[in-house]
Parts: structure tokens; C-alpha cells; sequence
């Protein structure tokens, strides 16, 4: 039986520079750019009209759903991930754990660093247990997470009565006018800014200020959402699939999608994950399902912190790191197999947040070969005039349900 992959470089796709460079065209990528010569390559929309460049969004479509008909809201699936249960009512929040720049006011305080230095999953876990009491004098479950990235809950709640706004979005600005805006956000303002005091003297912050590192300042709420509401994977696609992330968000769409969600405790979702445990965890998967999808965070974090030779290191390391091993089994195999290479969504370094443009795909395809690009890049797949409309044109093409294009 034929076997399929994706691989997932989430926020790989950038701007060119003054020099009409990207991080994908200085990156040393043999194994993407050799597949990119027999591929179908071209650039696909993943964000629908109307709708933010969020990676819930675009993961969503690039595993072929429609956000339009089953997006409820990042958080739901994050608290998926994390074996939270939630009832029709209940309404769902990502909370982060950020670094406020110092400032006379909180609203005068500026977003310094979103992830407060890529905090650790233990580190984090602390300060969620130090901050649960605030959250319940407000009737507000509080969940720990992985890293930063943690959520809560509002038992039978009003969904869409709070304006919020995603932390990575206003890196270097002052938080005041991004603080949470409408009838609802009394509740999220207080416990914000109560959040300052309370972490102020945190031992664990101590620490990491005496090791040089951002320490954890407040909370920040965004992805407000409901419970998620998708159809099976199998069911959709008649194919049993396999979900590698390090990240929440993912693991709870594979979760809501009835696929296998395979934990690699070491990785990090960061440009120095454990790429040699995502990338044996894949093979094995290949075994006993039709599909896996690989998903890689590095790109998009450096492209949010605005670091070009981080991003451009993400890249290579998925290149032979993860592409290279899983392709050289799936030869080894024997049988036939398609291999889609895309980012979710660009996240160039120029802004240093998601955008909305369409981002370069290439889906290979062991038995049927094409002209397809000289090396895969944004300019590269632009240049073969092959345009997707919808992100799950990607994979109904890879699954042959739509003919290549």
C-alpha cells in the first residue's frame, strides 16, 4: 500500500532581502531542492479569505480540512493536546508566559519576548502551580502546558465578548492599546496585571535573572475558542495517520481528527529539537499507517524572533536531519509513496509575524515524476505558474483525489 508524508516547516517561507535573498534560497537543503526537480511545485493558499494567518488555520488546511466549517478557536485544541475535557459551553484560552520590558505603568510596558525565553516545561510548570489560586478567585481553571504555551478554562463562559490579541504579534510595542478590549475584559485585565505582582518575587524568575535569562514577568491571553468540531481523518481520507509535533496546537488537531499522536518527550519545538527522534518516530510510524505528518516549529520561532541564521539552520537541519532519513526509508522500503515538503505560512523576518501570502509546496510523488523546479524556494515555486486555491488542494493532490496540476 502507498505511503504518504508531510513535512511541516512551519513559518519557513519569508521576503527576499535587498538582495532578493530568503532563508529558504541561503539554506543548504540538497534533498528538498533533488526532490524539487521531479515534483509538482507552486505556491497554495492557506489562508482563507476573511480569516488571521494563524498556524491552527493553515495546519488545518494543510491536512485538508476547511477552517471555515470546523475552526472554533486555537486554545480548544491545545486543550485537546492536554487531555482537558470541555463541555459545548466552555470556553478555552491560551495563556502564555511573557517578558514585559520595565515601564511606569503596565499599558506604558512593552512586549519583550513572548515565550520568556523559551522557559522550560519544568520552570513553567512552577509558576502555572504559583498562579492557579489567582486564576480561580475568578472562577478560571488554569492548565500547565508545554514551555510557554499553557491554558484556561471558563466553565460554561460567553465565547466572543473579548477582543485579544496574540503576544508574538506585538514584539517591541507598548502593550497598552493590545491590553484585552471588550465587555468581558475587566476579568482578563485584573488578573494580567495581578499577575505582575505575584510573579515578581517568583524564585524561579530570581533564577533565571542571576542566569542572564528573561524571566516571567505576566500572563497574556489570547485564542479564545470553543470545543473543536472536526471530522476523522480516516473517515475524510480513508487513510490511518500519524502526528509528530512537539507543539500542543498540533497534537490536539491530531487528537480532534482521530489520528495517532505520537509524544516525542524530547522534543522541543524549537530549532534545536530532537530532529533524530522525530524523524525515527516517523519511520516506525510508516510501518502500521498511510500517512504521517511531521510538523517542525524552528522556522516559524526564529522568524517571530527575528533571527535569519537561526531560521536558516532550522532549515537545513530538517533538510538532513528529518527529510533525508525518512525519505531514504521510505526507498528502502520498496513501496510506492508521496512526500509533500510546505510551510503553514510565511513568517518573514521583516516583520516577524505571520502573513497571509501564498507559500511554495512541493509534493513528490514515487510514481509519477515532473518537471518541477531547479531548487525550492519562494521565487522557484512562483516561477512554475502552478497556484493552489485551498491549503487542502495540497494533500487531496498528494492523495491523488485531485489530478497534479
Amino acid at each position: 500500500m502507498k505511503k504518504f508524508v508531510t513535512v511541516l516547516c512551519d513559518g519557513m517561507a519569508d521576503y527576499p532581502d535587498a538582495n532578493g535573498r530568503t532563508p529558504m534560497t541561503e539554506a543548504k537543503k540538497p534533498t528538498m531542492d533533488g526532490l524539487c526537480r521531479s515534483a509538482t511545485v507552486g505556491l497554495v493558499r492557506t489562508v482563507e479569505q476573511g480569516m488571521k494567518p494563524g498556524s491552527d488555520v493553515c495546519n488545518l488546511a494543510a491536512l485538508g480540512y476547511d477552517p471555515r466549517e470546523c475552526y472554533t478557536g486555537r486554545s480548544p485544541l491545545e486543550a485537546l493536546s492536554m487531555g482537558i475535557a470541555m463541555g459545548a459551553h466552555d470556553v478555552s484560552y491560551r495563556v502564555n508566559l511573557v517578558t514585559l520590558a520595565s515601564g511606569d505603568t503596565l499599558d506604558a510596558r512593552e512586549m519583550l519576548d513572548y515565550s520568556a525565553g523559551e522557559i522550560s516545561t519544568a520552570e513553567a510548570a512552577e509558576i502555572i502551580k504559583a498562579l492557579q489560586p489567582l486564576f480561580a478567585e475568578y472562577g478560571i481553571e488554569l492548565y500547565a502546558g508545554v514551555s510557554y504555551r499553557h491554558a484556561a478554562i471558563i466553565r460554561n463562559g460567553a465565547a466572543g465578548n473579548v477582543e485579544l490579541t496574540p503576544p508574538h504579534d506585538i514584539l517591541g510595542k507598548r502593550i497598552g492599546e493590545y491590553l484585552p478590549r471588550g465587555k468581558a475584559s475587566a476579568v482578563f485585565n485584573e488578573i494580567i496585571a495581578k499577575s505582575v505582582k505575584a510573579l515578581a518575587a517568583h524564585p524561579i524568575n530570581a533564577k533565571r535573572k542571576a542566569d542572564g535569562r528573561n524571566p516571567v514577568t505576566a500572563v497574556w491571553f489570547w485564542g479564545e475558542g470553543t470545543k473543536p468540531r472536526l471530522d476523522g481523518f480516516y473517515e475524510k481520507y480513508g487513510k490511518r495517520g500519524a502526528m509528530i509535533s512537539a507543539v500542543d496546537l498540533l497534537k490536539g488537531i491530531g487528537v480532534a481528527s482521530g489520528m495517532d499522536v505520537i509524544d516525542i518527550p524530547t522534543a522541543t519545538g524549537t530549532v534545536d529539537t530532537d530532529y533524530e527522534a522525530k524523524a525515527a518516530a516517523a519511520i516506525a510510524a510508516l510501518d502500521t499507517h498511510d500517512f504521517v505528518f511531521v510538523h517542525l516549529e524552528g522556522p516559524d520561532e526564529c522568524g517571530h524572533q527575528g533571527d535569519r541564521a537561526g531560521k536558516i539552520t532550522a532549515i537545513e537541519r530538517i533538510d538532513a536531519r528529518i527529510l533525508k532519513p525518512v525519505l531514504d526509508a521510505l526507498e528502502r522500503g520498496g513501496k510506492p509513496f508521496a512526500v509533500t515538503v510546505m510551510p503553514d505560512h510565511a513568517t518573514p523576518l521583516a516583520v516577524r509575524t505571520h502573513t497571509a501570502d501564498p507559500i511554495p509546496f512541493l509534493i513528490f510523488d514515487s510514481e509519477r515524476k515532473h518537471d518541477g523546479a531547479p531548487t525550492f524556494d519562494e521565487h522557484a515555486a512562483k516561477s512554475t505558474g502552478v497556484t493552489l486555491d485551498r491549503g487542502a488542494d495540497v494533500i487531496e493532490t498528494m492523495f491523488g483525489i485531485k489530478g497534479d496540476k
